[in-house]
């Protein structure tokens, strides 16, 4: 295909075109079974096989120690800010959550409807333009059983350059930077994420839950709501998200070929650098409002002088072909996400334009 345009969009994502081809080849007769795979039984041979190579992958490509269990669920990163407290934390025991900005404060709105929730830092004091710093977080309360934070913030576009040194375990939404670069899995207990912002469809939030807490983990609610059943069953309580799943294999498979995840965070920081150093050097013309060491390589996220201005540079980047770069509806603005599969090509194109743009509308 020619004539794909440059997706920027934070979500669903832009896809790697092979992992696409490859599932267009098989949609109608998967393997010469007479039936798409979305059509088979979820226990079927077919399903299962795929199923297990695409947790096998997760744990290779993301290199998770062999202590943790990764986990196919429902209900996206949103569902998982419910389901962290509920499975975590015990009576007696507080849940800490770092207030990054919307999506941190969507998961400590959820926790506290299960929980004993405080925030050892808050960035609105910075109006949201960076994380903090180990030495900013303090002295945790006693009994804190997690420090939850969401690794890198889509709409304000900032991300933990540096992670925190707590004396608890961390729980990370990683959602927007997923597979993007290393963890330090020491630190963590669970990392979840929407495979929908850089590893597949919408429909799935991928958990990676280490083993030994499973059994001090909370019982009280529904069965689907508990990592215990999930992990037991392997993903397979009830029919799990088929295409996201099998798509998010391909995804994992394309990603090792370009070198894993090492080949990933290079390439994040090569992009997001060419549209940094653009920023910059325009003199204020564009305006990236987030602290330079806090910067997102996934989600760049720039002002122009004014609304008018931003609606001209929008609707002229859409004639170019450069797709879905306005700004989150709560922030405004525009905002490049720039995932794993997102072309370097891509990325110099925006980079043409808005100098060229800059040129014709100084």
């Amino acid at each position: 295909m020619t004539n794909r345009k440059h997706n920027f969009s934070a979500g669903p994502c832009t896809l790697p075109l092979e992992a696409l081809e490859e599932a267009q080849d098989e949609f109608i007769d998967y393997q010469g079974a007479g039936m798409s795979l979305i059509e088979m039984s979820h226990r079927g041979k077919h399903f299962v096989e795929v199923a297990e190579e695409a947790a096998s992958l997760a744990k290779e490509a993301f290199e998770v120690p062999g202590d943790f269990s990764v986990l196919f669920l429902q209900g996206g990163a949103m569902l998982q800010f419910a389901m962290v407290p509920m499975n975590l934390l015990n009576p007696g025991q507080k849940g800490a959550y770092v207030h990054s900005g919307s999506w941190a404060k969507g998961a400590i709105t959820d926790a506290r409807e299960y929980g004993d929730i405080y925030i050892p830092w808050d960035g609105s004091g910075h109006n949201f333009t960076r994380m903090p710093l180990s030495n900013e977080l303090g002295a945790l309360q006693d009994h804190t059983r997690y420090l939850h934070i969401t690794t890198n913030e889509t709409i304000g576009g900032i991300r933990f350059a540096e992670w925190p040194d707590v004396e608890v375990p961390l729980v990370g939404d990683v959602s927007s930077e997923y597979m993007a670069r290393p963890l330090p899995w020491e630190k963590f207990d669970l990392v979840y994420g929407g495979a929908q912002k850089n590893l597949g469809p919408a429909g799935m939030a991928v958990v990676f839950i280490r083993n030994s807490i499973l059994e001090s983990c909370n019982r009280n609610m529904g069965r689907y709501l508990r990592y215990d059943i999930h992990q037991s069953k392997d993903s397979m309580f009830n029919t799990p998200p088929m295409f996201p799943i099998y798509l998010f294999g391909k995804v994992l498979k394309w990603m090792v070929r370009q070198g894993g995840l090492t080949a990933m965070e290079a390439a994040a920081a090569e992009k997001s650098g060419i549209l940094y150093d653009t920023i910059d050097a325009s003199g204020g013309y564009y305006d990236c409002p987030v602290e330079t060491a806090s910067r997102s390589h996934m989600n760049v996220v720039f002002r122009l002088a004014n609304e008018d201005l931003e609606r001209k540079f929008l609707e002229q980047a859409a004639q170019a072909d450069l797709m879905n770069l306005k700004g989150h509806r709560s922030v405004g603005g525009c905002r490049a996400s720039i995932y794993n599969a997102m072309p370097k090509s891509s990325v110099e194109a925006l980079a043409r334009f808005m100098r060229e743009f800059e040129q014709d509308n100084h």
